[in-house]
């Protein structure tokens, strides 16, 4: 009942690690997989944050297949498991948070178009639908997004959720992993939320995953969390009875020794009963029996034998790693146009902490790559480069500053980029930031060499999340602004080939981008996604904050133009309801799901609009269709409802249609966390067309 089970000869059972990582490549945390002269790397993919910025759902499902062929194929040489708990589908609450980077970002709607997608990928066997290529997981279930903020642990927080927000940004994501998803796995989470730790939680896991959700398949711990419930939460008296809440909670393997440890004693206490145990090894059996564990040499049974280092880092899968990175950078700013530049006979300066990462590309939960190529290597391939580190470590102390080298290099070049941003020193599992300022001194290396470059800058953020650069908006002479999130082991490649225009940026932000004020003035533990007029909390994410952004959340440019047309869709909608339905009358405002069932089957229409790329250069560009529901219940202000991501050459027309359920896509959650349709005005928009449409009974 721990992840790294020993050998049981008499009945035939292999000893198994059930731990192995798949966030953005086969990784070596866990150690259920491994690397070796035999297969000395695996194909590192973006870290998840900048993939989402793509908003590509085929982007994600295809890396999603990739990463687990390559496990497949590690597998049948001993060097790797075949359950991965990924993804990472936490919402991106909090600007500080230092695991933003593993999650699709702030909304829960592409965040659960991600998780689905990407578990397809991962489990998804062509052969034999019973049955999975390999088990994927949800985590870490629910409401976590603290780990390490001015003292508060993740391993002792009490996540304050309303109902409201647990049933519209928290646990959609998990829903769909396992309800559209088919999740073989969801992993429970450190964190109490409203007082109760979700691994000992049997509201959370038996009611609500395996009950509402009907889970086909196991619930694991966060590593050591019922080591936590005892030892850091004093949550119960005893560890007997930690581990017997924990499973007749719906707990069925522990990552850690601390159930194998005190299982026992708590059957002899009488505190867990053998069927208890019998239930859980029952649902881990069984997907070991799905991904064929049982079924003898890998390498001579079922559809993946043939697998082998050979299908490892192919440049099929190198170079979809890089199509994930172009895909993902987002261009924030691009003044006079400046971008993208045409190779020539200028030279280049290439500044900061950043400049020559390697391992920082990676991100965490990352294995070995096929290869690096740093900003640094990409940009020199292509124009003489003139390098400076300007600081030797991201933290940027006045000891690691050397800002005459840098300054001398931007004086001297035509062009200098400066690549700064943060690495796993900055933010990461386990050490949340406290400022949304540059670390350390890198805001004074940009302001100086900014003054002293010969001509335009070009600033590269390389980041799990976003910075207040509201100063080098400011800039005159920092003429163009890209966020390359940890854009994986191509990613100075990806970086040149946006800036030299061999790829048209065409990512949009998963994620806000707010002022220094705001983490100044909202602490990062107060869980309210909703604003509070009374008392000035501004709210979070595009579809609550009240405030004024640096960028929203889908900003991103491009270097040619789209324009969004003729948007066609209802302007009145009737839900239909009989005479006998209570709101019938008209003194509703809101009809509920549940009593509106018979008639969601029925309500879907189509909106229809048509883009233009009335520029002249061929790109992709990311429809965003959002909705601006009545106010009521406390709704959004705003949300997204669809997306999709289309290519067009210079001139080229094409129709976009979206199918949208009204009960759906357009319900809120109430107050008390119920689903309802709000009847009124609702407001479609895309870009700057609005569409306004009247729901009724």
């Amino acid at each position: 009942m721990g992840h790294k089970t020993v050998d049981t000869p008499r009945l035939g059972i292999p000893a198994y690690n059930w731990w192995s990582e798949a966030l953005h490549g086969v990784s070596f945390v866990g150690g259920g997989s491994h690397f070796s002269g035999l297969v000395p790397g695996a194909t590192s993919f973006p870290q998840v944050l900048l993939t989402a910025a793509s908003f590509n759902v085929s982007l994600f499902e295809l890396i999603g297949e990739v990463v687990s062929t390559e496990a497949r194929a590690m597998h049948n040489v001993g060097h790797a498991g075949l359950t991965f708990w990924s993804p990472n589908i936490n919402i991106f609450r909090d600007p500080r948070w230092g695991r933003g980077q593993e999650t699709p970002g702030e909304d829960p709607i592409l965040t659960s178009k991600y998780a689905v997608a990407f578990v397809a990928g991962l489990q998804r066997n062509r052969h034999d639908p019973q049955k999975l290529k390999v088990a994927a997981c949800c985590k870490h279930y629910t409401a976590y997004d603290v780990d390490n903020w001015k003292g508060v642990s993740r391993f002792t927080f009490n996540a304050i959720v309303t109902e409201q927000d647990m049933a519209d940004t928290f646990q959609p994501p998990f829903k769909y992993c396992v309800t559209k998803g088919a999740a073989a796995c969801a992993m429970c989470s450190y964190n109490k939320v409203n007082g109760k730790p979700t691994c000992g939680d049997p509201d959370l896991l038996s009611g609500v995953i395996r009950g509402q959700w009907n889970l086909n398949g196991y619930i694991v711990t966060d590593c050591d969390s019922v080591d936590v419930m005892y030892n850091a939460q004093r949550y119960t008296k005893t560890p007997e009875e930690a581990v017997a809440l924990s499973l007749k909670s719906g707990l069925d393997l522990n990552c850690g020794t601390f159930v194998v440890e005190h299982a026992q004693n708590a059957i002899s206490q009488g505190k867990l009963l053998e069927a208890d145990v019998d239930k859980a090894i029952t649902n881990t059996f069984k997907v070991l029996m799905r991904v064929g564990f049982f079924d003898g040499d890998p390498r001579k049974v079922g559809p993946y034998g043939g697998l082998g280092p050979k299908d490892i880092c192919t440049p099929s899968n190198k170079q979809l790693a890089l199509e994930a990175a172009h895909q993902g950078i987002v261009l924030l700013k691009n003044q006079d146009n400046i971008l993208p530049l045409s190779p020539g006979s200028f030279s280049m300066a290439v500044i900061g902490p950043n400049a020559k990462a390697t391992v920082t590309m990676l991100g965490n939960y990352n294995g070995l790559p096929c290869l690096y190529v740093s900003p640094l290597d990409g940009l020199s391939a292509t124009v003489k480069t003139i390098y400076a580190p300007g600081c030797d470590y991201v933290t940027c102390n006045a000891t690691s500053l050397h800002l005459e080298p840098a300054k001398a290099a931007a004086a001297q070049a035509d062009v200098t980029v400066l690549v700064v941003g943060s690495d796993y020193t900055v933010e990461v599992e386990g050490l949340d930031r406290e400022t949304l300022l540059f670390p350390g001194l890198q805001g004074q290396l940009i302001d100086e060499v900014t003054a002293a470059s010969k001509g335009p800058v070009i600033l590269v953020m390389m980041s799990g999340g976003p910075f207040d650069i509201s100063a080098q908006l400011a800039n005159p002479k920092i003429k163009g602004i890209l966020w390359i999130g940890i854009p994986g082991q191509s990613g100075g490649q990806a970086l040149a080939d946006v800036i030299f225009g061999r790829y048209n940026p065409s990512g949009k932000s998963p994620f806000t981008w707010y002022h220094e004020s705001f983490v100044q003035n909202v602490p990062m533990t107060d869980m309210r996604m909703r604003p509070d007029p009374a008392t000035g909390y501004p709210g979070r994410t595009f579809r609550f904050y009240t405030g004024k952004p640096l960028f929203k959340f889908g900003h991103g440019l491009s270097y040619t133009k789209f324009t969004h047309l003729q948007v066609r869709a209802p302007r009145t909608l009737s839900l239909g309801l009989g005479e006998e339905h209570p709101c019938y009358s008209g003194n509703c405002n809101s009809i509920s799901l549940a009593s509106a069932t018979e008639r969601c089957a029925e309500m879907s229409f189509d909106v229809r609009l048509q883009v233009h790329n009335s520029g002249d250069m061929a790109g992709s560009h990311t429809v965003l269709l959002f909705n601006k529901p009545p106010r009521l219940h406390n709704a959004p202000k705003e949300q997204l409802v669809a997306f999709e991501k289309i290519f067009l050459e210079p001139g080229q027309r094409s129709s976009v249609a979206f199918s949208l359920d009204v009960c759906k896509d357009l319900s809120v959650a109430d107050e008390n966390g119920n689903w309802r349709v709000p009847l009124g005005s609702h407001v479609l928009s895309v870009g700057d067309l609005e569409h306004t449409f009247t729901l009724t009974v």
